[in-house]
């Protein structure tokens, strides 16, 4: 059961986020299941999980520091992809694919997405 009904990050341009994020989060099974007009765009697998807005108050989308979103990869093959694809979509690199030490069998890769959110994918399971 996830503990989470949704997560959303901003952007200031939003026609830029679609075309990122259908490439990014393909690479994890995540399709776009909806678009909200000229306001925002949904992703998920079996129901809607992951926004990208434009922030309602009008003002422009800024970077949480400290905030990161991380995905659930199948396996370490699709961390490399999903780090891959962020940057061939003009994403950077905010920490290459690799074993993170924290927890057991944590292998992970960071991007920063077009507005500078922070993302991540891991994956738990042994090579």
């Amino acid at each position: 059961m996830s503990i989470f009904t949704h997560v959303a990050v901003g952007t200031n341009d939003l026609k830029r986020a679609r075309t990122f994020y259908d490439s990014v989060l393909d690479t994890l099974g995540l399709k776009r299941v909806a678009d909200l007009g000229d306001n925002g765009a949904i992703w998920g697998k079996d129901s809607p999980s992951f926004f990208v807005m434009k922030p309602v108050n009008g003002e422009p989308a800024t970077v949480g520091n400290g905030v990161t979103v991380s995905f659930d990869a199948a396996s370490r093959a699709v961390v490399d992809a999903f780090h891959a694809a962020g940057l061939s979509a003009g994403g950077e690199d905010a920490g290459l694919p690799g074993t993170r030490d924290w927890a057991p069998n944590a292998y992970a890769a960071y991007i920063r997405d077009l507005d500078g959110n922070k993302l991540t994918a891991y994956c738990f399971k042994e090579a």
